[in-house]
């Protein structure tokens, strides 16, 4: 892919994602798509009650369409990878609109249970996971930046399984400002695109810069104030999908960089947890970490371009590392 392919790949996706913003966001208004917000949360976000939710439907859209047009008009065929891919996007964000849906227009304000949204999430990573051994698949995985590969053999799918499915709520996690996850998913899916040209997997680096493309014309709607939030229909999409490209490419650990701001995120929530129950103490005015620096007297805003700096500086350092 030369670099005018590249950014029509981008700008295609984002065009589509721009579009579909302009449809549906007017669409979730009309059927009252409105998110409730957490009343222990910020005092700032209160404002931010019934603005249309479900948007990850945009993006999820944008993927989709530019991902079957582009595949077929750079490599003349959907390969497995790709389809793969689509699959994880699909599967993942079919499991967040259930539970958007379900607490939205339901009125149920749990949603899907956590058990069943894991059960879930645990059958379509396993249906990602035979798909791909239809063909050659490799179940060694390499540390970065080293030349130690270990073989995990037929344990290689309970990685899999853990691997998709933590990510994807790490990001589900990390969802709670405007233009964060746009934000942070650009750079990564961006660095994931990199990758893959460098080692010349021009279907996985197709789909990587659409995703990169529909954020950004998703960032365009979801940009402090937003006009409408991803949801767990976007959000659980994102983070599934995300890993997914980091095993296709065989580069699994290196997501633990390029995605440090969903680790931290996930990170905090669980130290919060187990610091509560040992000692009945917080050690973070509120987890995830992002709302402990908006009480601690950050602006939203400030706390976005913080950890989208983050985000960018993971993004580029290994890519850097790895083609030097």
């Amino acid at each position: 892919m030369t670099l005018i392919t590249t950014l029509m790949v981008i700008a295609v996706a984002f065009i589509i994602s721009t579009l579909l913003g302009f449809a549906i966001i007017p669409a979730l208004k009309r059927m009252n798509f409105g998110q409730s917000i957490r009343e222990e949360g910020p005092e700032s976000h209160q404002k931010k009650a019934g603005t249309p939710t479900m948007g990850g439907l945009i993006f999820l859209g944008s993927i989709i369409v530019s991902t079957l047009l582009l595949s077929y008009i750079i490599n003349d065929t959907l390969t497995t990878q790709t389809i793969v891919l689509l699959l994880v996007l699909v599967g993942f964000g079919v499991i967040g609109f259930l539970d958007d849906f379900i607490i939205i227009v339901l009125k149920r304000n749990l949603g899907l249970t956590s058990l069943q949204k894991l059960i879930a999430q645990i059958i379509v990573a396993i249906a990602a996971f035979f798909l791909l051994k239809l063909g050659p698949f490799s179940t060694v995985v390499q540390i970065p930046f080293t030349d130690l590969n270990i073989d995990l053999g037929i344990f290689y799918i309970l990685f899999l399984v853990f691997w998709l499915v933590g990510f994807s709520n790490a990001v589900n996690l990390t969802d709670g400002l405007d233009g964060l996850v746009a934000g942070t998913s650009s750079f990564a899916f961006g660095a994931f695109g990199i990758l893959a040209l460098v080692y010349k997997q021009q279907d996985i680096a197709i789909f990587s810069f659409v995703v990169t493309g529909a954020m950004l014309g998703f960032l365009v709607f979801n940009m402090k104030p937003a006009k409408t939030f991803m949801g767990d229909t976007g959000s659980l999409a994102l983070g599934g999908v995300l890993a997914m490209l980091s095993i296709l490419i065989k580069q699994e650990f290196l997501l633990v960089i390029i995605g440090v701001v969903y680790v931290v995120e996930t990170l905090s929530v669980i130290i919060q947890v187990i610091s509560f129950k040992l000692t009945g103490k917080r050690v973070f005015k509120m987890s995830p970490i992002h709302h402990h620096f908006e009480l601690s007297g950050w602006s939203e805003w400030k706390v976005v371009i913080v950890f989208w700096g983050i985000a960018l500086l993971a993004a580029v350092i290994p890519v850097l590392l790895e083609v030097l």
